[in-house]
């Protein structure tokens, strides 16, 4: 079975509204599942924070990572810790924490199952610069005896993006992103990021193993 490859453009998302603002799912797994129904495995999005005080919605049996792309946000969870974010930076909490939020953002969010283990990272590509791909958690993962799939997810925050995969090229523009879902019997590709725009852009990186 070959590694899968897909871009999501910035018209296949889904928006909707939650008490402090609005969310736009960027990608869910299974893809068919929906978010309501609770029964997804893993999920990305990116929500705007309007009001100064939000509460976060209960989810039971699911851990979060949330990380600042602009503004900066105050997280409360009561009975545990309180931690300021500023852009790029992150916390990791369990979905059934009575989680409180204050200021203004926009949030990059990845909500994960029992099931799966994932991490957010920011990438900074100067201009014109080229940068490769290193696939730090492959080698563990294809050794593997809990995980089957291993899912790097490709955020771009601005500007054009050019990506090398095996010899094939893809352009990423601006809020779109790209999906790259490997299994364990299918060799590690070798992915370089070309920073076409003039100026610096920054790409989140999200991984997810499940």
């Amino acid at each position: 079975m070959e590694n899968k490859i897909n871009i999501i453009r910035k018209s296949e998302y889904k928006m909707s509204e939650w008490s402090g603002g609005t969310t736009t799912e960027l990608l869910i797994y299974p893809y068919e599942t929906k978010y309501i129904d609770r029964n997804f495995k893993w999920r990305l999005s990116s929500a705007k924070v309007e009001v100064e005080e939000s509460e976060f919605t209960y989810l039971s049996g699911f851990s979060r990572i949330i990380m600042i792309l602009e503004g900066n946000l105050t997280l409360k969870h009561q009975d545990h810790y309180e931690k300021i974010l500023t852009p790029f930076q992150q916390d990791s909490f369990m979905g059934h924490w009575h989680t409180k939020s204050y200021g203004k953002a926009t949030d990059f969010n990845l909500m994960l199952s029992k099931d799966c283990e994932g991490k957010l990272e920011p990438l900074s590509l100067k201009r014109q610069e080229t940068y490769n791909m290193v696939f730090d958690e492959y080698e563990s993962f294809k050794n593997s005896d809990k995980f089957k799939k291993l899912t790097y997810i490709f955020y771009n925050l601005s500007g054009d993006l050019n990506i090398k995969i095996g010899g094939k090229s893809f352009a990423l523009r601006s809020k779109e992103l790209m999906d790259v879902t490997m299994v364990t019997n299918a060799g590690k590709p070798n992915i370089e990021f070309y920073n076409g725009s003039e100026k610096e852009t920054r790409i989140i990186k999200a991984v997810i193993l499940y």
